[in-house]
């Protein structure tokens, strides 16, 4: 199925989350975006909502426009990349930007000296912050993008992987486990730019600092969105407030 529009294609994950959910807000007339959320879905209209003006109930109401089309999944379950996958390729015919937004997160203040919790949680980040986007790349190449060199190049289709400034720096507050994943992310990229970029498949990713608080999440949005307009590859792009 195609919606007929010559909007982008853009998967996302972790849709529901701060960073998601404002780039839904802010980019949903410009892409058709596969929103993909565990629980919680963005502030935006989906498929499974329609505006109507109670005062005018026949007339077009500009938020149905852009409406997202929502797919409920948890990634850390088996199966789900797949089943996103192939949910938006049918509804669309082909993905043109990736974004891996998607993460997990647990800090210990006791740090790597009192290591239990830590250990027990780093299967989960490796999971959810490289295998999971690992996995959404490769599963959307072999689906999709392998045999469409000129088409992957002619659209400038790519990959924007989520990471963090913690992978490159070490901060307090026991995010050992966390910082770890997100370094193995950058270098994951790097191999994905290599690799994919023979079939003309562009891979970056976005490390900002803490946001809404050290970096705004507008300015983390619109780098997404910058990244997916531009021809590099291969890069890690930080986003710090100094």
């Amino acid at each position: 199925m195609s919606t007929g529009t010559d909007r982008r294609v853009c998967l996302l994950t972790g849709a529901g989350g701060t960073l998601g959910s404002a780039f839904c807000q802010a980019y949903g007339g410009e892409y058709d975006i596969v929103a993909v959320c565990r629980h919680r879905a963005p502030a935006v209209a989906s498929q499974y909502e329609w505006f109507v003006d109670p005062l005018a109930p026949e007339a077009e109401v500009p938020e149905n426009a852009n409406r997202l089309f929502v797919v409920y999944a948890d990634l850390e379950h088996d199966g789900e990349v797949e089943r996103v996958v192939e949910i938006a390729l049918a509804r669309y015919d082909r993905v043109d930007l990736l974004v891996n937004a998607a993460g997990y997160s647990l800090w210990h203040s006791q740090g790597l000296v009192d290591g239990d919790v830590l250990l027990d949680s780093l299967a989960r980040h490796f999971h959810m912050n490289v295998e999971v986007p690992l996995r959404f790349a490769t599963r959307l190449a072999q689906r999709f993008w392998l045999h469409r060199d000129l088409g992957n190049r002619a659209a400038n289709r790519n990959i924007v992987n989520v990471s963090s400034m913690a992978a490159s720096r070490v901060y307090p507050g026991g995010q050992g486990a966390y910082a770890a994943s997100k370094a193995a992310l950058n270098q994951l990229t790097r191999h994905l730019a290599a690799e994919f970029g023979v079939f003309g498949i562009r891979a970056n990713a976005l490390a900002p600092n803490s946001f809404p608080s050290i970096v705004s999440t507008e300015s983390v949005v619109k780098a997404i969105a910058g990244l997916d307009g531009d021809t590099v590859s291969g890069r890690v792009l930080a986003l710090d407030a100094g």
